[in-house]
C-alpha cells in the first residue's frame, strides 16, 4: 500500500482526497497537515468523514511518503518545499498553481509535468513531480484539445464558465457568504484569469502556430460544485465532422466523454468525468464542456494522476456515480 501524506489539510481539495483515499485499493492516509487544526480530529472538520477516519491532524511530516499531494493555495506551495524536504522517492503533487507554467516547472532540481491525462499521458506515467491543473483549466481545455491537435483554432475563442462557491476555497469573502450568494449570479477577472497561461500552453502545445485570443468570462453560480462551460469559435466543417475529430481524440480516455445529447452539471457533479457537447450555428461550434471542480477539476484528477504515475489502473478508486437526484 501507498503511504500518502496530504498537506493543507483543512480545505475543499485535501477533504475530497481524504474521501477517495480511505477506498483506494492500493494507498492509504500516512498523515494529514494542518497546522492550525493539528491535534483534532480530521472527522470533526470533514463531518463527512464521521465513522469513516480515526485519523488526526498533524503538525509533524513524514519525509518518507510514497506520495505527497499539496493543497496549499496559490502560492504556498514553493514556500512549503523550501522550508521542508522529502526522500527522494518521494512523488509529489501539487494542486496549486505554483508550477503549471513552463516558466515555473523547474524547482529545487526538481522538473514539474504538467497533469493533464487527456494532453501527456506518457509524460505523466514517467515523472515524479506534477503540477495538477487547475478546475477551469481542465474543463477549458478538455474542450479545446481535438481542435487544437487538428491545428484548426484559426478564430477567437469565446468563453464563458460558471462555477460553484467550492472554487473559492474555505475562507470566508464578502462573495462567499450565503446570503450574498444564494439567488445570485456574477462575473469576476473578466478576461485576466489565471487558468488563461496554462490553457494558452496547452493549446499551443498542440498547435504552435494558434495566434488568435482566448477570450474568457468566468462567473460565480449559485451552487456549491461543478463548472459549466461554454466555448464557440468559427468552424468550417460539419457538426458531423467535428464529432469525429471529438470522439476520435477522446476514445481512449478514461473519463472525458461526447455526448450526443444535451448535458448539464448533475450529469458529473462527484464523478471525475468531463462531458463534451458540440453544436453548429452557421459558421460557429459551440462546445459545451462540464466537470466537478472539486474532482477532474482538482482532487479527482490529482488521484488520476498518482495512478498513472505508479502504473496502477487509472481509474482506481474515482470511479463515481454522479449524484443526479
Amino acid at each position: 500500500m501507498l503511504q500518502v501524506g496530504i498537506i493543507g489539510g483543512a480545505g475543499y481539495t485535501a477533504g475530497e482526497l481524504v474521501r477517495l483515499l480511505i477506498h483506494h485499493g492500493k494507498a492509504e492516509i500516512n498523515f494529514v497537515f494542518s497546522t492550525s487544526n493539528a491535534g483534532n480530529k480530521i472527522s470533526d472538520v470533514h463531518q463527512d468523514l464521521i465513522g469513516n477516519l480515526d485519523l488526526k491532524f498533524t503538525d509533524t511530516i513524514n519525509p518518507n511518503v510514497d506520495v505527497l499531494f499539496l493543497c496549499l493555495g496559490h502560492g504556498n506551495s514553493v514556500k512549503f518545499l523550501e522550508n521542508n524536504t522529502f526522500s527522494d522517492h518521494t512523488k509529489i503533487i501539487d494542486l496549486g498553481n505554483d508550477f503549471r507554467l513552463e516558466k515555473d516547472k523547474v524547482f529545487n532540481g526538481k522538473t514539474f509535468v504538467y497533469g493533464l491525462p487527456e494532453l501527456q499521458k506518457e509524460a505523466i506515467k514517467k515523472t515524479n513531480y506534477i503540477a495538477n491543473p487547475g478546475c477551469f483549466a481542465t474543463a477549458i481545455q478538455l474542450a479545446l484539445l481535438p481542435l487544437a491537435e487538428n491545428g484548426l483554432l484559426k478564430n477567437d475563442v469565446h468563453v464563458n464558465a460558471v462555477t460553484g462557491a467550492t472554487g473559492a476555497g474555505t475562507s470566508l469573502s464578502k462573495t462567499t457568504h450565503f446570503t450574498w450568494r444564494d439567488n445570485n449570479f456574477s462575473y469576476y477577472k473578466p478576461f485576466t484569469h489565471q487558468h488563461l497561461g496554462e490553457i494558452n500552453q496547452s493549446v499551443k502545445q498542440l498547435q504552435n502556430d494558434f495566434s488568435s485570443e482566448i477570450i474568457f468570462m468566468p462567473n460565480r453560480g449559485d451552487f456549491s460544485r461543478g463548472i459549466f462551460a461554454t466555448l464557440y469559435t468559427n468552424f468550417s466543417g460539419s457538426l458531423e465532422d467535428a464529432k469525429i475529430l471529438y470522439k476520435d481524440y477522446y476514445k481512449d480516455a478514461k473519463f472525458t466523454f461526447v455526448s450526443d445529447n444535451d448535458i448539464h452539471l448533475k450529469q458529473v457533479v462527484n464523478t471525475n468525468n468531463c462531458l463534451i457537447h458540440l453544436h453548429k450555428h452557421e459558421n460557429k461550434l459551440l462546445i459545451t464542456s462540464c466537470i466537478d471542480n472539486l474532482l477532474k477539476g482538482a482532487s479527482g484528477q490529482a488521484i488520476q494522476n498518482m495512478n498513472l504515475m505508479f502504473g496502477f489502473e487509472e481509474t482506481e478508486g474515482v470511479q463515481l456515480k454522479a449524484n443526479f437526484f
